[in-house]
């Protein structure tokens, strides 16, 4: 839903609209790091408290507590943007059709809604760590729905401006908070004593969560300061159509995080119980999801990108110029989709510290780079850098994370799990370029591009173990 109405958004908002709605994006995910890791945190201890961890009375009050300081953190944000939001209009974006006013009044708005997504979040680690995901998906689509369709409806039956557009989802997410919290405070059985803020149970996980603000803040650093350094030097329709080839690529994010989500709980819970033969399976089977899932979806982006963008906006010339950023931002995208299993298995472990000392240094060396690339090829230069970090993960920090944990199913990983799916859907994606029909209708594309996808993921699967034994039985 994200991704389905962005054409529509663009046609009725303008570009320089859409461009704001990227600077949504990108202060959203800044406010992850305000997040101080309690969102992880509290999805690793609701799993620890399913495997018996954690007494009804400490997890219940490790929640409250938890809730104390996201809404006191919430409250500071809205604060906080309202009173920059007309600074940054000003002296930040470079603005050259929209009124400075209508700007600075939609960073506000978008400074509550922020807020908003923030304590939703907390809920959705609880959830997750309930391990009650097919509810969490279910009401996540309905939300999603409500949020892009309902969008679209405010902007061509009320009012086609951006200032309408974050309000109806600041609306949204107010009613998602309070679903969300509901449901976690049903779910959990009724604490003995009364619960109240608990300082002993913060510093319970303090330890945990230190590791996860470092990873946090340096991750946001990573995926974002490609944007911040763009909404500066790039006029905000360029910064645009960059963001609109980025959420496209962001969009193989919402196949990899539901299912590093469903594998992180289970990990947690297998590390409790000492299980390290289901750990390395559910290690294996998790990395192979992962491939035959995202790389698939990432080769159509890579040599489809331009149909892809065509018969998505209707717009050849946008389709032509944002292709070639597609096609490195999916790359790189799906770099990091790869690793999220493993992640998500340190994070298991407890080993909170080793992603974000990685990310320390990768981020020391990207941003001169990035200024260097940026002021010299534009946005292009920022894509290519975006690859040459991501691609750093798969060839780099895989060998350093399995001398600790798992060492002898590196290469498993490598071969196994990851190359020979990625090397077959590749393959066929590749051949799909060559033999694609020319001169075709839209309907046409469509059909070809939906049968090169499903190829390459057939592809992709049967080159996987577990499923290959399947299929040898039938």
């Amino acid at each position: 839903m994200q991704i389905a109405f962005i054409p529509l958004y663009i046609k009725y908002l303008g570009m320089e609209a859409y461009g704001l709605i990227g600077i949504f994006a990108v202060l959203q995910a800044g406010l992850l790091l305000l997040d101080m890791g309690m969102t992880p945190t509290l999805n690793r201890e609701m799993a620890r408290f399913t495997s018996g961890a954690h007494t009804t009375q400490s997890i219940r009050e490790l929640l409250h507590s938890l809730e104390m300081l996201c809404f006191g953190i919430a409250f500071l944000i809205v604060i906080g943007v309202w009173m920059a939001s007309g600074w940054f209009a000003q002296h930040w974006l470079r603005v050259e059709k929209l009124p400075l006013d209508t700007v600075s009044e939609a960073i506000a708005i978008m400074g509550l809604v922020a807020a908003l997504r923030f304590v939703e979040s907390i809920y959705r680690g609880a959830i997750f760590g309930l391990q009650t995901h097919v509810w969490l998906n279910s009401v996540t689509a309905i939300f999603a729905t409500a949020r892009g369709l309902g969008v679209l409806g405010i902007l061509v039956w009320v009012s086609p401006s951006i200032e309408a557009f974050f309000a109806w989802q600041g609306c949204i997410s107010l009613i998602s908070v309070i679903v969300l919290a509901f449901r976690v405070h049903h779910f959990l059985p009724v604490a003995e004593q009364p619960v109240h803020f608990s300082k002993q149970s913060l510093s319970r996980v303090w330890s945990f969560a230190r590791g996860v603000i470092a990873t946090t803040f340096f991750s946001l650093l990573l995926t974002q300061v490609d944007k911040i350094l763009l909404s500066r030097m790039l006029n905000l329709e360029i910064f645009g159509t960059y963001m609109l080839a980025a959420t496209v690529a962001n969009g193989l994010m919402q196949l990899v995080t539901p299912l590093a989500q469903s594998y992180y709980p289970r990990f947690t819970d297998m590390v409790a119980r000492h299980d390290e033969l289901g750990i390395i399976k559910a290690y294996h089977q998790g990395s192979q999801l992962m491939t035959v899932m995202v790389v698939p979806a990432a080769l159509i982006l890579i040599f489809h990108g331009e149909a892809v963008l065509y018969l998505w906006t209707g717009n050849a010339i946008l389709a032509h110029n944002s292709a070639p950023l597609l096609a490195l931002l999916a790359l790189g995208t799906a770099f990091l989709g790869l690793m999220n299993i493993p992640y998500m298995l340190q994070l298991a472990y407890g080993w909170s510290t080793f992603a974000a000392k990685v990310n320390a240094v990768i981020v020391a060396v990207q941003i001169p780079v990035l200024f260097w690339a940026i002021s010299r090829y534009g946005a292009i230069g920022a894509a290519w850098v975006w690859v040459a970090i991501t691609s750093s993960y798969i060839f780099v920090v895989i060998h350093i994370m399995h001398r600790r944990l798992l060492p002898k199913e590196k290469w498993v990983w490598y071969w196994r799990d990851n190359a020979l799916p990625a090397v077959a859907a590749t393959c066929v994606a590749y051949a799909g370029v060559w033999i694609c029909p020319v001169g075709t209708s839209k309907l046409e594309q469509l059909t070809w591009l939906i049968a090169i996808g499903l190829v390459s993921f057939f592809a992709a699967l049967l080159c996987v173990p577990r499923f290959q034994k399947i299929f040898s039985r039938s």
